[in-house]
């Protein structure tokens, strides 16, 4: 009915829509936005744990430095590999809210449970399961932007939500050491008002975020949505007047390890993986900037803010210009300007302004790859697949920043600093090289028939002679 009244003609000769033009979609659809608010309200809620859990755990709770990078280290892990499962059952069950859901009410529930684990058990069982709630989340959550936005704009719709993301990360460490510093051992004050946020970004999501999730990439807009409106509603109803026609195929498991068959895709899982096993993790950026430069105790917990600040301020600009210069040429300038990041902490003088160079190039690094990544992988993905697609990237790369933390830190002990770090910089010359010959555009196909060889057996490249006429 609703279809029917649109196409009538428009009472006492008014202009209708087609009439006055194409209109402009938005630049970013609401379902980005919603799910920004969403990412922006946990991230506050996580930062606000991640901030203090350390002292908590180690100053608090007696935990060894070493015990506590060995928890660290497995419940990144967990979230790394629990991307699969999420992103596979979002594809199965055809509903990306419902498991995304699931992930952010897991880690809500996590966050209360802290005040009642004082010992390393309880609390290694909470954080893995609040981990495998970030796990389930993330490629279910990347697959609703993707779906939600032309192809055209998925490096700016990545960006806004990335930036958004980054300011729950600015607002989560400062809210804590808020509440750290109006309280006497405020630890459990910084969990129950963790806790809270964390439930409010669920309401949020529940309440704002559409349940679908249209496997299909909408039109920009003009004649071209009018066109692909009409061949949507007619195949609608064809597919109502077959019994059964509207339900999908259900994904099997064969279907999402068919993916790695896809050339582009495969290209795009192999250079993330290549380059994140030569992405030294943030930790150590920090501290090695930190030994480079003199720079105190009681302004250590501040260069994260410098590097989220950067990419906070960058991530959209990067992404829309993904989208107008090519995802290739930006995500391998950010590694380009890590690389150069490395070189300053290799080889630069002391100077005053060096921790703000290197923060601003670690910020640009993210802001340049974080979005456009996915945006890339979008691209290259089925829409009844694209979770399971995001999350064999993501899950390849995380684990590869993972090998690489363990490798970074053995060369550490082993070497010191400086071989450690060159060691990490000349491999991340390789792989972007290796990266940039893998991922070049496709050449273009010659569609212009070929000469023939024998242009005699050509009856119209050798016509035969006309007689003149006696």
């Amino acid at each position: 009915m609703y279809l029917a009244d649109r196409s009538a003609p428009a009472p006492g000769g008014a202009k209708t829509a087609a009439d006055r033009g194409p209109v402009r979609a938005p630049a970013v659809a609401s379902t980005v936005l919603a799910l920004g608010t969403v990412s922006m309200i946990t991230d506050i809620s996580s930062e606000m744990v991640t901030a203090v859990l350390p002292l908590y755990l180690i100053a608090g709770l007696g935990l060894s430095p070493l015990g506590f990078g060995a928890l660290d280290g497995v419940y990144n892990g967990v979230s790394a590999l629990v991307q699969l499962t999420g992103g596979h059952l979002a594809d199965r069950v055809r509903n990306h809210k419902l498991i995304a859901g699931i992930g952010y009410g897991l880690s809500a529930l996590c966050k209360p449970l802290l005040l009642f684990a004082h010992s390393l058990g309880p609390i290694s069982v909470i954080l893995t399961l609040e981990r495998t709630g970030k796990g389930l989340r993330t490629a279910p959550r990347d697959a609703l932007i993707s779906l939600s936005t032309p192809p055209e704009l998925q490096g700016r719709a990545f960006g806004v939500h990335r930036a958004m993301d980054t300011t729950g990360a600015l607002l989560g460490p400062l809210a804590a050491f808020f509440i750290l510093s109006l309280t006497v051992d405020g630890y459990d004050a910084v969990f129950g008002v963790s806790a809270c946020v964390a439930v409010l970004g669920v309401v949020v999501l529940m309440l704002f975020v559409p349940a679908g999730g249209d496997t299909r990439p909408g039109p920009s807009g003009g004649a071209t949505a009018t066109a692909t409106a009409t061949a949507t509603a007619t195949a609608t109803a064809e597919a109502a007047a077959v019994p059964g026609a509207d339900r999908p195929a259900p994904v099997r498991l064969r279907d999402a390890l068919g993916l790695l068959r896809l050339p582009r895709l495969r290209n795009l899982a192999v250079c993330a993986v290549l380059l994140g096993l030569t992405t030294v993790s943030d930790a150590f950026v920090y501290l090695l900037l930190q030994r480079r430069t003199g720079i105190g105790d009681q302004w250590f917990p501040l260069m994260p803010l410098g590097t989220a600040a950067v990419f906070l301020l960058l991530a959209v600009p990067a992404g829309a210009l993904a989208d107008r210069i090519g995802r290739r040429t930006v995500f391998l300038t950010g590694h380009a300007l890590l690389l150069a990041g490395y070189g300053l902490l290799l080889w630069a003088p002391a100077w005053p302004a060096l921790p703000y160079l290197v923060l601003a190039l670690h910020g640009m690094f993210y802001a340049a790859t974080d979005g456009v990544l996915p945006a890339a992988v979008a691209a290259t993905v089925p829409g009844e697949l694209r979770a399971t697609g995001m999350a064999l990237v993501g899950t390849g790369q995380a684990l590869a920043r993972f090998g690489c933390s363990l490798a970074f830190g053995a060369a550490w002990t082993l070497w010191g600093t400086g071989p450690a770090l060159a060691a990490a910089a000349v491999g991340l010359l390789c792989c972007a090289a290796v990266a940039g010959f893998v991922l070049r555009p496709a050449a273009p196909q010659d569609t212009r028939p070929e000469p023939n060889p024998n242009p005699k057996s050509n009856p119209k490249s050798n016509p035969k002679p006309v007689r003149p006429p006696r």
